[in-house]
């Protein structure tokens, strides 16, 4: 295991979308480990490093509320990248006034987590690169409030406060004392194969507010 660090999240709103829901989007009940590791590579990113996250531990009582947003229905397809720059001689834009769309979401809201996580350093790591360099960066960013983008909650709207972590773990909430079954949870997507990018799931167990990944069974 390479080095490891804890890292505080917060913030007003969450949305980590179900891909079950087709229609609207509806959060699952804590945050993503895929969107756990977003928020920390949002500090501190490097080719020479792969984070992995241990566990997830959920501060706040897990309360959801509706809200409506705007958003448009289509998107730049790569293929009319290409053919512009191709020279192809068509717009590439979307025209928000003709293809906005309202939606309705259920969405977290008043969200803190402490994330643990370690990473491991890749085959993509220079000479000069080692273990040490990387963990005093990454703490030295947290603690100087430092990111290279904005962290957010599944969606850039819902942007999230973060911090370096370096106390106890605080008192389990009332609401979340015992084991409560999540279902079936993403864990991230795997790009071992760039042709063939398949999601991977895991079955979520939340203990006392505590979501161990360290052995949760990822399956594809």
């Amino acid at each position: 295991m390479g080095y490891g660090i804890q890292l505080e999240a917060w913030g007003k709103y969450a949305l980590f979308s179900r891909p079950e829901m087709k229609t609207e989007r509806v959060s699952y009940d804590v945050i993503t480990p895929s969107a756990a590791r977003g928020l920390i590579e949002a500090v501190y990113w490097h080719p020479g490093m792969k984070w992995q996250i241990d566990q997830i531990y959920v501060c706040n009582p897990i309360r959801f509320t509706n809200i409506r947003r705007n958003e448009v229905s289509q998107k730049i397809s790569a293929s009319n990248v290409r053919s512009v720059m191709n020279g192809k001689n068509e717009p590439l834009y979307i025209n928000t006034s003709e293809a906005i769309q309202q939606r309705a979401s259920l969405v977290l809201t008043n969200v803190r987590y402490i994330i643990t996580a370690h990473f491991e350093i890749t085959d993509k790591a220079a000479a000069a690169d080692n273990p040490q360099k990387f963990y005093a960066m990454t703490c030295e960013r947290l603690k100087a409030g430092k990111t290279f983008m904005q962290p957010y909650f599944g969606c850039r709207e819902f942007p999230a406060n973060v911090k370096l972590f370096e106390d106890d773990l605080p008192p389990c909430d009332e609401t979340l004392t015992g084991t409560r079954e999540l279902g079936y949870m993403l864990y991230d997507m795997d790009y071992s194969d760039p042709k063939d990018i398949r999601p991977t799931f895991f079955r979520a167990t939340l203990k006392d507010g505590l979501l161990d990944l360290e052995d949760c069974g990822v399956v594809s």
